[in-house]
């Protein structure tokens, strides 16, 4: 396992970008944090390359929790979700549990849940919701359900009335199946448009097809999760140069999301993909901290 004093030279550099923007530090909006037992087997399927992974996918900031944590504050990433992603049945409680118990301890953290089509999905939800749930995470991918699963219908309503958001991966991205594509996510917010959704790495490799919902519903937002690296570019992912001027356009509507921990390459290296993009200095510090922070609030 990596050691926590081998990275921290990063948070120099890091610093030194984000202060350079102007910037008071960063919001990233999909980070993952989960319950060590979940963590590890999760870290597991991407060490193995899996069929839901489909390359070798080597984990840059395998720490434990506490590190990880203060990497990310010295790096100066100021707010950050913790994301776990429910995968069956039965298991969203326990998951619930712990991000409830993560987000009281380190006050940076927004506080995160999951969901998945059971039985029991509205009741816990509601309950959520009503203390005060930020933030919650789908991924169709891996937990391969349909978005418009008639079990979700009234919990979407809920999120909407709510204005709580949910970070949803629903791009075919990086291995598709059944699941997966912008069709579901088109009919439920047919539904439910006031739905507050964020479409996890820009809706990749879809890109175009989510552009269109964020640009027909004002509440639908996307984050750059890997979009634009090196690594993402080389799995065959690469964003179409012809459509960055809509990307532009939706300045006030994208976030920052880097899949911190599990990424293989530098924390670094998605700030300065996305500053490459050349889209201009304003919509750098919004996509970095002000959108994130006229979301979710600046911090407690």
């Amino acid at each position: 396992m990596t050691a926590l004093d081998d990275l921290l030279p990063e948070a120099a550099d890091v610093t030194a970008w984000w202060q350079r923007h102007g910037l008071p530090g960063l919001f990233d909006v999909h980070v993952h944090f989960m319950a060590p037992p979940v963590q590890r087997a999760v870290w597991e399927v991407f060490d193995s390359a899996g069929p839901k992974i489909g390359r070798p996918w080597p984990i840059r900031y395998r720490l434990p929790d506490d590190d990880r944590v203060a990497l990310l504050r010295a790096l100066g990433v100021r707010r950050f979700s913790a994301l776990s992603y429910a995968h069956k049945p039965g298991v969203a409680a326990f998951l619930n549990d712990w991000s409830r118990a993560f987000a009281e301890r380190v006050p940076e953290s927004l506080w995160s849940a999951t969901l998945y089509p059971e039985e029991s999905v509205l009741g816990y939800v509601t309950e959520l919701v009503a203390a005060g749930v930020e933030i919650f995470k789908v991924h169709v991918q891996v937990g391969e359900f349909l978005l418009d699963d008639p079990l979700l219908d009234p919990v979407w309503g809920l999120l909407a009335e709510a204005g709580t958001p949910v970070v949803i991966h629903v791009g075919s991205g990086p291995v598709g199946n059944e699941f997966t594509g912008p069709a579901s996510l088109r009919r439920v917010l047919a539904r439910h448009p006031r739905l507050t959704v964020i479409v996890a790495h820009l809706g990749a490799p879809e890109y175009a097809d989510f552009l269109d919902l964020a640009e027909r519903y004002d509440r639908v937002r996307l984050d750059t999760t890997m979009v634009f690296t090196d690594f993402f570019d080389e799995a065959g992912a690469r964003f179409p140069a012809a459509l960055l001027p809509r990307l532009r356009d939706l300045g006030d509507r994208v976030l920052l999301g880097t899949d911190y921990p599990t990424i293989p390459y530098p924390y670094l290296h998605q700030l300065t993909a996305l500053e490459a993009l050349d889209l201009g200095n304003e919509w750098l510090r919004a996509v970095c901290w002000d959108n994130g922070s006229s979301l979710f609030g600046p911090g407690r």
